[in-house]
Parts: structure tokens; C-alpha cells; sequence
């Protein structure tokens, strides 16, 4: 009978401390996950305004369309661009992105050319990415234009949360003369779209292990997911 009492408490004893390592694990990998959360943030809050950029080219990084129309958000990325065009800033637009959605009719590049056309900028200063769906598309197939144009430098024109993620792929690119004229937004829930933001950033730092590699780590296609939340809203 001793015997069996010693053996329960000795799986118990051991169960108890398998417990308490797993419990020391998990709260290391919290302290270290919100190290990295606020790190994050304070590189997103700090990266600095560049009012007087300039370059070949302002690449507009993509984003929804709305019924074939730019979204709020994607509009004031384009206004910087109109902005940065009318004062001689750039002397061509670039506007990044492929189909948003399996519903989508345009992609987010035609979607972008239309609205700028709308703003009095000239067909013959519109360059056309379509074939991008994530950062690091927009900005791969982007630089491969270079060539085909002449350009030598660019202006990265994104929202602010976003910028400090795309000129960090940037440099993984190589790119030579690259520059970002960032904005705040007045229309993004900002604490959500941070939060997604951690998400990529955070991928984009297993991708850059994987690309180094020799893996190509491929974008989460989020249509067939877009589409189901589209049918139970409806």
C-alpha cells in the first residue's frame, strides 16, 4: 500500500513540475511577445514625416477598393501622390496592386489610374502594377519596372503604421534611392489596423529567414475567407 502511495506521489509531484515549466515558458513567451508588441508600435509612432521627398516615382502601396472605387484610406494615399505630383515632387505615379477579392472587378491598380485620372493627373504619368497582393509584391514587381522606365529613385507613399514595414522590405530589395513620404489617416481604426499590422510585420520577419534561404513564403490567400464572411453578412 506504501508503495502505491509513493507512486501517486511521484507522478504527482512530477506532473506538478511539468506544470510549472510550461507555465514559466508561457509567461516568458508573453513578456516577449509584448517587448516586441511595443517595439513595434514605437517604430510605427516615431517614423518621421518627410514633407520635402522626391524622387522618379511615387509607388502608391495598394489597398481596397470599394465597389471599383478606392476606399477612404487608399484615397488619402492617392492624394499624397497628387500632392507630390502637382508640386514637381514626382514626376510619375506608380499605383501597386492586383485583385482584392474573388468579387473584384478591377484590380486595385486600375481602380487607383481611374481615381487619379478623376483628379486631373495625366494618363502619360500613371504607371500600372496589377499583378501584386501583398507588400512585398507591390514592391518586387515594382522594382522590376525600373528598368523599363529609366527611373533611378522612388517615393514610397503609404499610411504612416504601414511605411516602417515597407521600407524595411524595401531595403531587403536592394532598392538604391527609396524614401517614403508617409500620412496619417483620418478614416482607419487605427488600433485594429496596428494590430493586423504586428500580425504582417511579424511574418514578414519569418518570410525575410525563408527568402534568405531560397523559400518563397506564399502570401495567405484571404479571397475563399473574404467570400465566406460576404455570404453570412448577406
Amino acid at each position: 500500500m506504501q508503495s502505491k502511495v509513493n507512486k501517486k506521489r511521484s507522478l504527482f509531484t512530477r506532473l506538478m513540475s511539468w506544470l510549472s515549466r510550461v507555465v514559466r515558458l508561457a509567461l516568458v513567451l508573453v513578456i516577449l511577445c509584448l517587448i516586441w508588441t511595443v517595439y513595434l508600435l514605437w517604430r510605427m509612432e516615431s517614423f518621421p514625416d518627410n514633407p520635402q521627398a522626391r524622387g522618379d516615382v511615387g509607388i502608391v502601396l495598394g489597398a481596397a477598393l470599394w465597389q471599383n472605387i478606392p476606399s477612404p484610406a487608399l484615397k488619402e494615399r492617392l492624394n499624397r501622390a497628387v500632392e507630390l505630383y502637382r508640386t514637381g515632387q514626382i514626376q510619375q505615379i506608380l499605383v501597386s496592386g492586383g485583385l482584392d477579392s474573388v468579387y473584384s472587378k478591377l484590380t486595385e491598380a486600375e481602380g487607383m489610374r481611374n481615381y487619379l485620372l478623376e483628379q486631373g493627373i495625366p494618363n502619360s504619368a500613371i504607371v500600372m502594377e496589377k499583378q501584386s497582393t501583398s507588400t512585398y509584391e507591390n514592391l518586387l514587381y515594382s522594382q522590376r519596372l525600373f528598368k523599363q522606365y529609366g527611373w533611378h529613385s522612388a517615393v514610397i507613399i503609404t499610411h504612416r503604421y504601414h511605411a516602417v514595414r515597407a521600407m524595411d522590405i524595401a531595403k531587403f530589395l536592394e532598392y538604391d534611392q527609396l524614401i517614403a513620404s508617409p500620412m496619417d489617416s483620418a478614416v482607419l481604426m487605427m488600433s485594429w489596423h496596428k494590430s493586423r499590422e504586428i500580425l504582417a510585420w511579424t511574418k514578414w520577419e519569418l518570410d525575410k529567414v525563408l527568402l534568405n534561404l531560397g523559400i518563397e513564403s506564399k502570401p495567405m490567400d484571404t479571397s475563399a475567407l473574404k467570400a465566406r464572411i460576404i455570404g453570412f453578412i448577406h
